[in-house]
């Protein structure tokens, strides 16, 4: 522990057991509470009052559940805007950050004359990884898959302007519907289908390169995984658990067949190799595509939504658990009738972040009349249940809509978005909208190629 409070107390306190143990030692258990048996606990008696409403002690709180990385991105903050780090309160910085409700939308341009950019295109894969933003492939007019990777160096700012790189050289064939996660300072991609309908099962790892004389560069190679591997798939779902591994799960295989399966890559140390191993167990998520993976913490990864076996679009919620040694899936129950505008949940295209707080960040997508979407659903990680029998019971405050000002883009689905480090700034890209300016395929859709930006509403 980096640091004890200063907080005084009687040592001669003669009240219950647990009010005589060393002030240290109260201090680490405290560490180890969720944030309602704090305030619970800080209404029993006069030192635990003075001892959580200590500046260390909410100042560790918000590493704990913050991040020190989204903890020192707020602080560089607060200084940029001629604040002091001892002129604010963590516990009110704590509070701030969980009263947040409304994203602010940027519209991002590209430098004055610059025509090298990325074009229109959907399904495509965006990631934030060495202060960088990377995108590859995805599909464009005409159903034709695209193979160019482009980087964009954003640093530790926001920036209103960016400007993009393409890399040329030793990148994976075309596709759209693949996936691409960041594990540590590298990305894994896998699968995808090109437009010739082909399904791929191929794995991929990606890294930028930042050289003095040549600046930013991205390199490509292919992983050795051996006779092991998924089938072949796209429109399936990806993230990366543990730091070190990336599960997958569904998507559309051969002859058009929706998929149910979870498969888990390690990659040795070198990251020259990967193993694959399917998890085969039950119950688990039903067949599906266009769905989504994040992962709310080292050993826990949740799906929401996507597309069914009968086309129908899902709502529902599971968790993926490795927390205790082996893996199980558990379904999240939540009654949607009782979600205010909860009727216009259900998604597929979506994208689903984790932001700032710890929360799941839902983002557009669309329904099953196609209709695409331009809203913002947090989904409450604390609500998650952390054991089979409590998942059992029907949670009623899970879900909430969050409210959107400044730039208004246009709905759109199969779009991508990724979170910078602070976990403030969220980066979207492309997808499918609804247009008469875009080039339009004959179902009335057209492929957008708006980057933008959508800043957690934070009053600091």
């Amino acid at each position: 522990m980096e640091e004890t409070t200063s907080v005084s107390y009687n040592q001669n306190y003669s009240g219950s057991p647990i009010t005589n143990i060393p002030q240290d030692y109260i201090f680490t258990i405290i560490l180890l509470l969720p944030i309602d048996a704090i305030l619970s606990l800080s209404m029993t008696c006069k030192r635990f009052k003075a001892l959580t409403s200590s500046e260390t002690l909410w100042k560790s709180l918000c590493k704990r559940d913050l991040s020190s990385t989204c903890v020192d991105s707020l602080v560089k903050s607060c200084n940029t805007s001629n604040h002091h780090v001892h002129q604010f309160s963590w516990m009110k910085l704590y509070k701030k950050i969980y009263q947040m409700d409304s994203v602010c939308c940027h519209k991002l341009s590209y430098p004055h004359g610059d025509l090298d950019f990325p074009k229109a295109r959907a399904s495509h894969s965006l990631n934030f990884v060495s202060d960088c933003l990377v995108l590859f492939g995805g599909g464009c007019d005409g159903g034709r898959h695209l193979d160019d990777t482009w980087v964009a160096y954003i640093g530790k700012d926001f920036q209103r302007i960016l400007k993009w790189k393409t890399v040329h050289s030793g990148i994976p064939s075309g596709r759209f519907g693949h996936t691409c996660v960041e594990m540590g300072d590298f990305l894994v991609l896998f699968g995808g289908i090109n437009d010739h309908g082909n399904r791929q099962n191929d794995t991929w790892i990606g890294k930028v390169i930042h050289n003095e004389n040549k600046g930013i560069t991205f390199s490509w190679k292919m992983i050795d995984v051996g006779s092991v591997a998924p089938p072949p798939r796209g429109a399936h779902a990806a993230c990366c658990i543990d730091d070190k591994r990336m599960v997958i799960h569904g998507g559309i295989g051969l002859h058009g067949l929706r998929l149910g399966d979870t498969w888990i890559l390690e990659l040795s140390d070198s990251h020259c190799f990967g193993t694959w191993h399917e998890i085969a167990i039950h119950p688990s998520p039903p067949p599906r595509s266009g769905h989504t993976l994040t992962c709310i913490g080292r050993n826990r990864t949740i799906l929401f939504g996507g597309r069914g076996l009968g086309y129908e679009v899902l709502h529902d919620v599971w968790l993926l658990d490795t927390c205790q040694g082996y893996m199980r899936w558990i379904q999240v129950f939540y009654d949607l009738q009782n979600i205010p505008d909860g009727i216009s949940l259900p998604r597929v295209g979506h994208t689903a972040t984790m932001v700032l707080g710890g929360r799941l960040l839902i983002y557009g997508g669309e329904d099953s009349s196609r209709h695409r979407k331009n809203d913002f659903w947090v989904l409450d990680i604390s609500s998650i249940p952390s054991s089979t029998a409590s998942s059992k019971r029907v949670l009623t405050r899970m879900w909430k809509r969050w409210k959107s000002n400044g730039y208004e883009p246009k709905s759109r689905s199969f779009h991508r978005a990724c979170v910078d480090p602070s976990g403030r700034y969220l980066y979207v890209f492309g997808g499918m909208v609804d247009s008469s300016v875009q080039p339009v395929e004959p179902s009335g859709l057209g492929f957008d190629k708006e980057l933008f930006l959508g800043e957690l509403v934070l009053q600091l």
